[in-house]
């Protein structure tokens, strides 16, 4: 399994504060062992074919593809601005 950070979820993640990093790692880590996980809701994005999301924390959520074994992290942030976006 590979996983790809485009360059806006690098940014994207940079700009978060350290406790959001932490939050960030844990939901990632927590999706490479169950991603089916209840706590990170999963889901698609509505108005799209194959964008998923996770919730980090109450506010904070990642949305990637799964594109053949990659996992491809497309943005990070704040749950308005980042689905917004993804």
């Amino acid at each position: 399994m590979q996983f790809v950070r485009t360059e806006r979820f690098k940014r994207a993640y940079q700009k978060l504060e350290p406790a959001e990093h932490e939050l960030v790692k844990k939901a990632l880590r927590q999706l490479v062992a169950d991603r089916a996980h209840p706590g990170l809701r999963v889901k698609r994005i509505q108005g799209t074919a194959d964008i998923l999301e996770i919730r980090a924390g109450r506010d904070i959520r990642t949305t990637f593809e799964i594109t053949g074994e990659a996992y491809i992290f497309r943005n990070v942030g704040h749950h308005d601005a980042t689905l917004r976006k993804p």
